[in-house]
């Protein structure tokens, strides 16, 4: 009997410790890119990706990297090549499509963001070799671009969603996100005051209310990137411009 009793307790305990071992955990593409999401600091400064691309563009100057890093691990765990069409953002989503288009030159060419980057003041996105030398950029290193997040490729009406044009349109400039209503209404009060007109538009990303504001309305993309210099002199740095719907 003693032994039974015995016997019995020793099967409920293997039974127990098998049960109480996790599965391991297998990292997928998505939960990377959702990982590579999060807001992050690098030589003391904080970038908080975005959460959609949907009417970013933006102007400045691109640079390329390329021996460097090939070889190395991105942003989002895929493997650096400098022979793909990729690039570096600092806080457009990764795996978004970009066209960037060389100001100097009119050379367009369309990359796929999966790295973080250029982290050097001025420049607002890093090429990859064949990017860059497909925009005339490979030798001189930096040419003056803009650029305009199209979407996902594949994912259905978010494909490829291009401006016909670039610079007519309905604009405005993103001056802060907010999880409190109050500290937006009290930054979107001050804006009204300065430019005339200021609102927020609320929405939810991974489960939590963020209150955009919104600051002044141009019809062309020249006007509303002017609007944006002033603000960032204005101690604003991390204003950017917004196509409206």
């Amino acid at each position: 009997m003693v032994k039974r009793f015995i016997l019995f307790i020793c099967c409920v305990m293997l039974v127990s410790a098998c049960a109480s071992k996790r599965p391991p955990v297998v990292e997928t593409p998505e939960s990377r890119q959702k990982a590579s999401q999060r807001p992050y600091t690098v030589l003391g400064k904080r970038y908080e990706p975005l959460q959609t691309h949907a009417g970013f563009v933006q102007t400045g100057i691109a640079s390329w990297y390329g021996e460097d890093f090939h070889g190395k691990k991105t942003s989002n765990g895929e493997t650096y090549d400098m022979h793909a069409m990729t690039a570096a953002h600092k806080t457009l989503p990764l795996g978004v499509f970009v066209r960037v288009r060389n100001t100097a030159n009119g050379n367009e060419t369309i990359v796929r963001v999966n790295d973080r980057g250029p982290f050097v003041k001025g420049r607002i996105i890093d090429l990859s070799y064949s990017a860059a030398k497909a925009l005339g950029i490979a030798i001189a290193g930096t040419a003056p671009v803009r650029i305009e997040a199209l979407g996902y490729l594949g994912s259905g009406t978010d494909r490829y969603a291009a401006l016909e044009n670039y610079d007519v349109g309905n604009y405005t400039v993103q001056v802060g996100a907010f999880t409190d209503p109050a500290n937006a209404e009290r930054l979107s009060r001050e804006m009204k005051k300065v430019y005339g007109f200021s609102e927020i538009r609320s929405a939810w990303v991974r489960g939590e209310h963020f209150y955009r504001v919104y600051v002044g309305k141009h019809a062309s993309l020249r006007s509303a990137e002017t609007s944006e210099q002033n603000l960032e002199e204005r101690g604003y740095p991390g204003s950017f411009v917004v196509s409206l719907d």
